[in-house]
């Protein structure tokens, strides 16, 4: 059974589908950002014949190195490790870019990706008030039901709050970095940004 849709659920994993539509069957490479236990990272190896995943935190990828498969989980600085530019068909994040720079790591992803690969993100920002009081409270409402309804399971990596980005400076980021990338306002306090990089 698929992790995403059997035992755990939390915010962020409602999301997972939302990344696993936009990577395309024709991935042959793809990396997980802040992959944190690899849960992520797992579901895009169900399609993608090889996965790397990396993350700050210690004892997020001991976790993930715990689980039967032949994914590369590296415990590292995504924004300094060695990567070889344009060698990924797919860079997926979730919850990861209020961690860093959002800026520096838009730009770092970008580079990473092969001329017709895709970028897909899922993040949190900031909410400016009183513009995004109906959106807090749309999530607040949504978020109960599912966490009645589904239980809410609590990563082991560490948390930042409030995020340092709000929703219309990451709007504006992704457009000024990713010309052409689909940003889109989500229930759960949550933002998501998709962009194809142009074949050369």
């Amino acid at each position: 059974m698929s992790e995403i849709t059997g035992r755990r659920w939390n915010g962020n994993i409602h999301y997972h589908p939302h990344i696993l539509r936009a990577v395309s069957g024709g991935a042959r490479r793809a990396l997980d950002v802040g992959c944190g236990e690899g849960m992520l990272a797992r579901e895009l190896r169900r399609t993608v014949p090889e996965v790397v995943g990396i993350d700050l935190d210690a004892p997020s990828i001991e976790q993930a190195r715990e689980h039967p498969g032949d994914i590369d989980y590296i415990l590292g600085d995504f924004l300094t490790h060695p990567f070889e530019p344009a060698s990924f068909d797919a860079v997926v994040s979730v919850a990861t870019l209020h961690h860093m720079d959002a800026a520096t790591g838009l730009a770092r992803m970008r580079d990473l990706l092969r001329p017709g690969g895709v970028l897909a993100v899922v993040g949190l920002a900031r909410s400016t008030m009183p513009a995004d009081l109906p959106h807090d409270l749309a999530g607040t409402v949504l978020g109960a039901f599912f966490r009645a309804t589904k239980g809410h399971w609590q990563h082991p990596s560490p948390m930042v709050w409030p995020p340092p980005v709000t929703f219309p400076q990451m709007r504006q980021l992704a457009a000024e970095l990713l010309p052409g990338s689909r940003y889109r306002r989500h229930p759960l306090f949550r933002y998501s940004i998709v962009w194809h990089k142009p074949q050369a």
